[in-house]
């Protein structure tokens, strides 16, 4: 991205000694057909700007729960949640969208690009959505970034996993988020890809100054942040690094 991109930090109002993240007593219910299940129950965290938050646990544990909920795409059922000092809670659909817009990068296991669009066109969607008359060269640039010049007018299809993450990353970071929320960002990637393009988020993520947080099977993948905190049915059992 161009230079003038990067000598800001990301963009977040809060202040530098408040939490980025801020979660108490955080629960997650859903009702099925066999009745209410408890998902997350009574979850503290607490996340600092510029934090690298490594998250593993078994499957089912509430890993995606808990991110679905700090990316305001699920709501509470007790507790509190700010993020971004912002009380999701508090905010209706069309609120939740533009705190989406302004503060958070999400990249999914599953790429989640719109295959009807370019990598160019699904890189600018965020800027776009934000009004910005820059989009498209933002979203070349970004391409760029990731080493995908060559494949700006290809869409999906034609391009590889690795290819497609790589757009994901790009997305993501486009806008320069405050968060980054990564769920198994490798998880349909083979060794050799997956490590590629966790080198680039990393990179992107430091050059950015971005808060992060990964949710990840993989242990090692995991102690590449600087924190790393594990989820067991519903709740954190153990959490070690610099702000545990």
């Amino acid at each position: 991205m161009p230079d003038s991109l990067t000598q800001t930090p990301a963009a977040t109002t809060v202040t530098a000694s408040a939490p980025l993240i801020d979660a108490r007593s955080l629960a997650f219910r859903v009702v099925g057909a066999g009745g209410e299940v408890n998902i997350l129950r009574g979850v503290d965290l607490s996340v600092n700007p510029g934090e690298a938050v490594g998250i593993v646990g078994p499957s089912g544990s509430g890993k995606t729960s808990l991110m679905m909920l700090l990316a305001g795409l699920e709501r509470p059922s007790g507790g509190t949640l700010r993020v971004a000092d912002e009380d999701l809670a508090a905010l209706d659909e069309d609120e939740l969208a533009r705190f989406r817009r302004d503060n958070l990068g999400i990249v999914f296991q599953a790429f989640h690009l719109v295959p009807t669009m370019t990598a160019l066109e699904n890189v600018a969607i965020p800027l776009e959505f934000a009004g910005r008359p820059d989009a498209f060269e933002r979203a070349e640039e970004a391409l760029k970034s990731v080493g995908l010049g060559h494949r700006v007018g290809h869409y999906p299809g034609q391009l590889s996993g690795g290819e497609q993450q790589r757009v994901a990353l790009a997305r993501a970071f486009v806008a320069e988020p405050a968060l980054l929320l990564a769920d198994e960002p490798t998880g349909n990637l083979d060794r050799a890809t997956g490590e590629k393009v966790m080198d680039l988020l990393f990179g992107m993520r430091e050059r950015f100054r971005t808060t992060l947080l990964l949710i990840t099977h993989d242990p090692a993948l995991a102690a590449r942040c600087e924190r790393q905190i594990r989820v067991e049915d519903g709740r954190i059992v153990s959490d070690t690094g610099p702000s545990a």
